[in-house]
């Protein structure tokens, strides 16, 4: 199978294609970043682009992964609105126009936003909520909603949206790895919430699964238990220390503690914990990692400073 990867060259999509890649499909990926040597065919190109479409046009792929969304921490303001909605909605137009079969959107479970009158267990078909207390989400809830919008625009495209929960492993790649690199992890002051973590190998292995079974529809993907923020932070090494919220908002960035964006704290406080039965059996994924083997394969990659 002829499959394209939008934002290849990011630590865990890389991963993904060296895995496609050794099943025998061929594997095609473009992304504005670099990637030195790759044991794929590469395009350094911008989705947003004209070039980028280029590639659809020559490649022709039969299915699509679009892991080319970023973070507020990685991309800040207008450049990251245009990445999130303006590349989603680029790739699923190119992959629409030049015949692919299927796409996959890789999404994260923040979608849904946290909050004190949130469940405590997110279904699918619930909408994005909390946003007004963190705007920089936003982008990426639309670029979800786009994603999602395929299956009655395009229904003779297999749409699937994959709401990942967060992700964790060697590369120390990704929000949670971030917000835990350092030797003080910050908690709100009488707040200790379940935090959803998957091993970034596991990840691989639900997109591989994806990609084979063609599930339609939006999904939530998560693995092994939630654990107590404060239970993870101890088992990465860290000390966790407890702070006024509003003590804790402005020491964002300092002071050796994580940079956030100031709507971040609300996920301090409260979970966003995900149903994701119907993945498990739409594609028979099961996580092969556990929370405690997933944190120390984190904590070996990043020793806590000393």
């Amino acid at each position: 199978m002829r499959i394209l990867i939008p934002g290849a060259a990011g630590a865990i999509a890389r991963k993904v294609a060296l895995r496609l890649k050794d099943e025998g499909h061929e594997v095609v990926g473009l992304d504005r970043r670099p990637w030195v040597d790759p044991p794929i065919e590469f395009h350094e190109v911008d989705i947003r682009k004209r070039a980028a479409e280029d590639v659809f046009r020559k490649v022709r792929p039969q299915a699509m992964v679009h892991m080319a969304t970023v973070t507020s921490l990685v991309v800040t303001g207008e450049e990251r609105y245009q990445i999130n909605l303006g590349g989603t909605r680029a790739v699923f137009e190119y992959a629409r126009e030049y015949g692919a079969e299927h796409c996959i959107f890789v999404g994260r479970h923040t979608f849904y936003g946290a909050g004190p009158d949130s469940p405590l267990f997110h279904k699918e078909d619930e909408p994005p909520l909390e946003l007004n207390r963190f705007p920089e989400l936003a982008d990426l809830v639309a670029a979800d909603l786009y994603a999602a919008a395929a299956l009655w625009r395009s229904p003779l495209l297999a749409t699937t949206v994959l709401r990942f929960c967060y992700t964790l492993g060697p590369s120390s790649h990704g929000t949670l790895a971030g917000f835990l690199r350092g030797k003080r992890v910050p908690l709100v002051l009488g707040f200790d919430p379940l935090f959803q973590f998957l091993h970034e190998d596991d990840v691989v292995r639900a997109i591989v699964l994806t990609l084979g079974k063609r599930p339609r529809g939006v999904f939530n993907v998560a693995g092994p238990q939630s654990l107590p923020l404060s239970r993870v932070i101890k088992e990465a090494g860290r000390t966790p220390v407890s702070l006024p919220e509003f003590v804790l908002s402005g020491m964002l960035g300092r002071f050796g503690f994580p940079k956030l964006p100031s709507g971040a704290v609300t996920h301090l406080k409260y979970p966003v914990v995900v149903d994701a039965r119907a993945f498990r059996e739409q594609t028979g994924f099961a996580h092969q990692h556990d929370e405690i083997e997933t944190i120390r394969a984190f904590r070996e990659a990043v020793p806590p400073p000393p």
